[in-house]
C-alpha cells in the first residue's frame, strides 16, 4: 500500500512552521496513543504512521529532501534517525519522541524529557533536547568544518552513577505495582468491561522505590555540569538548517536515556560574495573606460582570487559565470557556481579636461549608434531576471 502523503498525515501544509508541525503531531499522538487505544490495531498503525511524518518534517534537512523527491528520497540517504522508513515497535517511538507527550499518558516532567516505554512495560525516561545555534563564515560552509561548543547540561550523577540512590539497598520494591511499573484497570461501560494499562502513578513506572536518595542529585540521578561537545558539520549547510546530534542532550534521570543536541546554522556575510541557493554573486564594479577598451579583473573566490578577461565592449549587467566556484551541494549533489555581475561605475566629479574629452568622444560616430532591439531585449531579461 502506498504510503500517504506526510503533511496529510499531519493534517498541515508545507509552510507550516516547525511550532505548527509539533503541535500537530502532538494532537495525533494523543488521539491515537496505545494507552487510549488498547487493542485497536488501525489506532496503533495511525500512530505510528504520525510518528514517521514527524520524524522527517521536524528535521530540516530531511524535510527539505521530502518536499524535492517525497517519499522516494527517504531512503538509505535520507541521513540519521530512523530515515524515514518509519517504526516498527512503539518503544522507539516512545523513546525517540516521548518529550512531546508531556504530562500525558504517564510522560515524566522536571527535566523537559519524556517518558518512554521499556521491555516489560516499564517507563524509562528521556532527557531533553538541547538546541544551540552555530555561526559559520563562507570558508567554513563551503569545506565543512568540526566545531567544539561549550554546552551546560545534565549529565548523570557521578557519584550515584545516575541512578538517583545512595546505595545498591536504597530501593524497595514499588506497592502500588508490586514492581511491575504498570497498573491495570478495569472499567465497566455499556459494552462490557474495558482494561486499560498505564504507567504505575506511585514509581512513575520504574516498579520500585528509592528510599535513600543519593546527596548530590536529590534522587534524579543528574547533575547539571558544563560539557564540551565536537560537532562535524559538512560543506554546503545554510541559514536555518537544522543538524541532530544524537545522544548528546540532556541525560534522562536515574538512568535514562539521553535527548539530542539540535544544532541550527546560522551564516556569517561574506564582505564581497552574497549566497544565492548553492551559487555566489560577486558584484564587478569597472570604470567606462576598461568596460568600453577590455581589461583583467581580479575577481574573489571563497579559496582565493582569480583574475578574469573582460572583453571589449561587455554591456553592464552583463553575468561571467565561473563554474564550481561556488557551495558545494550538502546532499553531494555537486557544486554551484560563482556568477560575476558587471557594473559600470560613474565617476560623479569630473576635471574641466575629462569633460572635453567626453564631449568630444560623444560627437565622435562610435558614440552615436544605440543598442539594436537583440541587445535591448537581452538588458530587459537580464532586468526581470535581477528583479
Amino acid at each position: 500500500m502506498a504510503k500517504r502523503d506526510y503533511y496529510e498525515v499531519l493534517d498541515v501544509s508545507k509552510s507550516a512552521t516547525p511550532e505548527e508541525i509539533k503541535k500537530a503531531y502532538r494532537k495525533k499522538a494523543i488521539q491515537y496513543h496505545p494507552d487510549k487505544n488498547p487493542g485497536d490495531k488501525q489506532a496503533e498503525e495511525n500512530f505510528k504512521e504520525a510518528a514517521e511524518a514527524y520524524e522527517v518534517l521536524s528535521n530540516l534537512e530531511k524535510k527539505q529532501r521530502y518536499d524535492q523527491f517525497g517519499h522516494a528520497g527517504m531512503g538509505g540517504a535520507a541521513g540519521g534517525g530512523f530515515g524515514g522508513g518509519g517504526f516498527s515497535d512503539i518503544e522507539d517511538i516512545f523513546s525517540s519522541f516521548g518529550d512531546i507527550f508531556g504530562g500525558h499518558f504517564g510522560g515524566f516532567g522536571g527535566f523537559g524529557g519524556g517518558g518512554s516505554r521499556g521491555r516489560g512495560g516499564r517507563r524509562v525516561s528521556r532527557g531533553s533536547d538541547l538546541r544551540v545555534k552555530v555561526r559559520l563564515n563562507l570558508s567554513e560552509i563551503v569545506n565543512g568544518v568540526e566545531k567544539k561548543i561549550k554546552v551546560k547540561k545534565y549529565v548523570a550523577c557521578h557519584h550515584c552513577n545516575g541512578t538517583g540512590a545512595k546505595n545498591a539497598s536504597s530501593y524497595s520494591t514499588c506497592g502500588t505495582c508490586g514492581g511491575a511499573g504498570q497498573v491495570t484497570r478495569i472499567q465497566n461501560t455499556l459494552l462490557g468491561q474495558m482494561q486499560t494499562t498505564s504507567a504505575c502513578p506511585t514509581c512513575q513506572g520504574e516498579g520500585k522505590m528509592i528510599t535513600d536518595k543519593c546527596n548530590h542529585c536529590a534522587g534524579e540521578g543528574v547533575i547539571r555540569e558544563e560539557e564540551v561537545i565536537s560537532i562535524k558539520i559538512p560543506a554546503g549547510v545554510g541559514e536555518g538548517m537544522q543538524l541532530n546530534v544524537s545522544g548528546k542532550g540532556n541525560t534522562g534521570r536515574r538512568g535514562g536515556i539521553n535527548g539530542d543536541l539540535l544544532v541550527v546554522i546560522t551564516e556569517a556575510e561574506h564582505d564581497e560574495l552574497v549566497r544565492d541557493g548553492n551559487n555566489l554573486i560577486y558584484n564587478l564594479f569597472l570604470s567606462f573606460p576598461e568596460i568600453t577598451l577590455g581589461t583583467t579583473a581580479e575577481i574573489p573566490t571563497v579559496e582565493n582570487k582569480v583574475k578574469v578577461k573582460i572583453e571589449a565592449g561587455t554591456q553592464p549587467e552583463k553575468i561571467l559565470r565561473l563554474r564550481g566556484k561556488g557551495i558545494p551541494d550538502v546532499n553531494g549533489y555537486g557544486r554551484g557556481d560563482l556568477l560575476v555581475r558587471v557594473h559600470v561605475w560613474i565617476p560623479k566629479k569630473l576635471s574641466n579636461e575629462e569633460k572635453r574629452a567626453l564631449e568630444k568622444l560623444q560627437a565622435s560616430p562610435g558614440f552615436q549608434e544605440g543598442p539594436s532591439a537583440s541587445e535591448r531585449s537581452f538588458f530587459q531579461k537580464m532586468k526581470d531576471m535581477f528583479e
